[in-house]
C-alpha cells in the first residue's frame, strides 16, 4: 500500500483542522525544501488534519498531481474555480457530489457554446482548450484586453473573475470558490472555526472573504492583499506558499500542540 493510498480513519468533520487550499502559488508555492517538509508534516498529521483542494485547475490535472507527485492527497476537491465539488476516491479519480452540483448546473444552463460565441475574437482573450463542465476559461493579455467582456457576460446572467492579471473565467451566477466551499463544509458538517482557507490570487478572494479563518500567503497578488487588508479573520503571511500556510496555522492557533 502506498503513502497516497493510506487514509486516516477519522471522518473529516471530526478532525481538528480542515485546510482548504489553492494549489498554484499556495500549496505548490515555496521552496522545494519547504514544500517537502510541509507535505511530510501534513501526511503525518492526517488523523488531525482534513484536506480540501480549492484550485482553478481542472479535475484531470488534480488527479495526476496527487497520483504522481508527493503532494498530499485531498479528501475533497472544490475545483474549476468553484464549479466542481467532488470527493477524491482511492484510485485518484474525482466523484462529483450531485447534491451540491445541481445548483451549479442549473445556474450554468449549458451556457458554454453561447459564451464561446460571444467572446470569439474578443481583444485580449485566448480560449483555453480544456472543455470544462460549468465554466469557460481564457488566457488574458492585459495589454490588449477589452473589459467590455465583463458586461457581455453580465448581460447573459453570468459572473466573471480576472485573476493574476492573466486569467479570465466565466462562471455561473453566484458560483466561485467561496460559496462552493461553504456548500461543502455545510454538507460535511464541518465547524467553520476549524477551517483554514489559503490562497494567493483574486480567484481566491471569495474563499478568503467568507468568514472562516484564512491566509493570503506571501507572494500573493497585490490586488488580493489590497482586497483583504484589515479583515480580522485573515492573516497576511510573510512566508511564501506552504510556509505561509504553516505560519497562519500557528498564528491563528488552529492546531494546538503542533
Amino acid at each position: 500500500m502506498t503513502r497516497h493510498e493510506t487514509f486516516a480513519p477519522r471522518s473529516i468533520h471530526e478532525k481538528e483542522l480542515v485546510l482548504a487550499t489553492d494549489l498554484d502559488g499556495t500549496l505548490l508555492g515555496g521552496s522545494d525544501l519547504a514544500r517537502s517538509q510541509f507535505y511530510r508534516w501534513t501526511e503525518a498529521q492526517r488523523d488531525r488534519i482534513g484536506l480540501s483542494f480549492v484550485p482553478g485547475r481542472d479535475p484531470e490535472l488534480i488527479c495526476d498531481l496527487t497520483n504522481f507527485t508527493d503532494v498530499p492527497t485531498p479528501d475533497y476537491v472544490v475545483g474549476d474555480v468553484g464549479s466542481t465539488i467532488a470527493r477524491m476516491q482511492a484510485d485518484h479519480t474525482l466523484a462529483p457530489i450531485a447534491a451540491l452540483e445541481e445548483e451549479i448546473a442549473a445556474a450554468w444552463r449549458d451556457a458554454g457554446p453561447k459564451v464561446r460565441e460571444a467572446l470569439d475574437g474578443h481583444p485580449g482573450l485566448t480560449l483555453q482548450p480544456t472543455a470544462f463542465r460549468y465554466r469557460v476559461s481564457y488566457d488574458l493579455d492585459p495589454e490588449t484586453f477589452d473589459d467590455s467582456a465583463v458586461g457581455k457576460m453580465e448581460a447573459m446572467g453570468l459572473d466573471t473573475i480576472t485573476s493574476d492579471n492573466r486569467f479570465f473565467d466565466v462562471l455561473p451566477k453566484g458560483v466561485s470558490k467561496g460559496p462552493s466551499l461553504m456548500r461543502l463544509l455545510d454538507h460535511l458538517g464541518i465547524d467553520r472555526k476549524r477551517e483554514l482557507a489559503a490562497g494567493d490570487t483574486l480567484n481566491d478572494l471569495s474563499m478568503l472573504q467568507v468568514g472562516v479563518p484564512a491566509v493570503a500567503v506571501g507572494g500573493s497578488e497585490p490586488a488580493l492583499i489590497e482586497a483583504v487588508k484589515g479583515l480580522p479573520h485573515i492573516h497576511i503571511a510573510e512566508g511564501v506558499g506552504v510556509s505561509g500556510i504553516a505560519e497562519a496555522s500557528a498564528h491563528l492557533n488552529l492546531l494546538p500542540g503542533k
